[in-house]
């Protein structure tokens, strides 16, 4: 996937806000993050449920994989943009801004088709 879209595909998100996080740009709604975008590293981190990043890395262990810390207890995940479909990783960033944003601002976005 073409790291690039990584933005796009965060700015698409309603009430998404960027701004910098220990030097790599970070996706926000509401002053919570749910995506930071490793740009020299070619891959982003997602706050996913564990139960999300349990499935999406049992589907694809290339692409998906927990953080090797505390924070992949927490959900968070990293996601190889080289390895990862541009649809699966659209799917993931959908469930990890769901996973943040305010449930009333959750209908103003369609699911994507899983990826």
């Amino acid at each position: 996937m073409e790291a690039t879209l990584v933005r796009a595909m965060a700015l698409d998100m309603p009430g998404t806000a960027e701004k910098d996080h220990f030097g790599k740009p970070a996706f926000s709604v509401k002053k919570k993050i749910y995506c930071t975008w490793w740009v020299m590293e070619e891959r982003a981190v997602l706050k996913l449920t564990r139960e999300q990043q349990a499935t999406l890395s049992e589907e694809q262990p290339d692409a998906y994989r927990p953080l090797p810390n505390k924070w992949g207890l927490h959900g968070w995940t990293n996601v190889d943009l080289g390895t990862v479909g541009e649809r699966s990783f659209r799917y993931a960033l959908d469930l990890a801004w769901r996973n943040v944003a305010p449930k009333w601002l959750i209908p103003t976005r369609l699911a994507p088709p899983k990826g």
